[in-house]
């Protein structure tokens, strides 16, 4: 199996849920190149890595991080934030 394979569709920004349990969940995150995951909150904190491509990381607080293949940011609870990709990105958020 390969995380790639999930993302089956052209949306510009695609989302699928990976793996679940009692104590959180992971869920895989396709963004096409110049895509933007909107602005947006979780009410839990949050990992996420970038697998493949290249993204920018963005926050209210001022915080921004370019994630590349390895690269990984720590999201805090209701703090807003957004991703922008600069080329086609896929990534794990873990929370």
């Amino acid at each position: 199996m390969n995380i790639k394979d999930l993302h089956t569709t052209e949306k510009g920004v695609s989302a699928i849920p990976v793996f679940k349990s009692d104590l959180g969940n992971a869920i895989s995150i396709r963004l096409l190149e110049g895509e933007e995951l909107k602005e947006h909150i979780t009410k839990v904190k949050a990992f996420l890595v970038c697998i493949e491509g290249e993204v920018i990381f963005e926050n209210e607080k001022g915080e921004s991080h370019q994630l590349k293949v390895g690269d990984y940011v720590h999201i805090e609870e209701f703090v807003k934030h957004k991703v922008t990709a600069n080329l086609e990105s896929h990534l794990i958020l873990v929370k």
